[in-house]
């Protein structure tokens, strides 16, 4: 049964809403994919704060209309899967690597704000490291000068203190 009219906008806001703070859209053609594997996906979406749903194509064209998604309605032909996500990365590798283990899901493009990718754009940006990554690498990075100084600090009357125990030990023996 097919939605009325109330429910087409009620579906058209609530992707235009997700769409205003995506940072990225990935669309995939789920065509032959068995139910239980589409709920796998799914779970594995809630779990890494992915916005996945299947989605008619006029209604998704309809909510990117006026967006910096707006380029990716070229792309939206079949039975499609939308993953939209706040995080760049997160959305292309979840479908990333739920398309390595099936391959009747196949990737169709993506996009980032302003850009559209093909296939080997998204899966360039599936290999990406995560905003939380990239942050902890950065601050490991700021880190280590601060670390490595106090180390420097501290060897000073660690020494002093070994030499002094050199001392009293050959004291002692003699």
């Amino acid at each position: 049964m097919g939605l009325n009219l109330d429910d087409k906008k009620a579906v058209v806001a609530e992707v235009s809403a997700q769409v205003a703070n995506a940072q990225s859209i990935i669309v995939a053609e789920y065509r032959g994919l068995e139910v239980g594997h589409i709920t796998v996906l799914r779970a594995n979406a809630r779990k890494a704060g992915v916005y996945l749903r299947v989605l008619k194509n006029t209604l998704v064209r309809r909510a990117v209309a006026g967006t910096p998604f707006e380029g990716l309605t070229d792309n939206m032909k079949g039975p499609l899967i939308y993953g939209i996500s706040n995080d760049p990365v997160a959305a292309a590798k979840l479908l990333n690597e739920f398309a390595k283990g099936n391959e009747k899901l196949v990737i169709k493009a993506g996009a980032l704000p302003n850009y559209v990718m093909d296939v080997a754009g998204v899966k360039a940006l599936a290999t990406m490291p995560s905003r939380e990554e990239l942050l902890s690498k950065l601050l490991g990075t700021l880190q280590a000068p601060i670390a490595t100084f106090v180390r420097t600090l501290n060897e000073v009357p660690t020494k002093f203190v070994r030499g002094l125990a050199a001392v009293r030990d050959s004291k002692q023996t003699a």
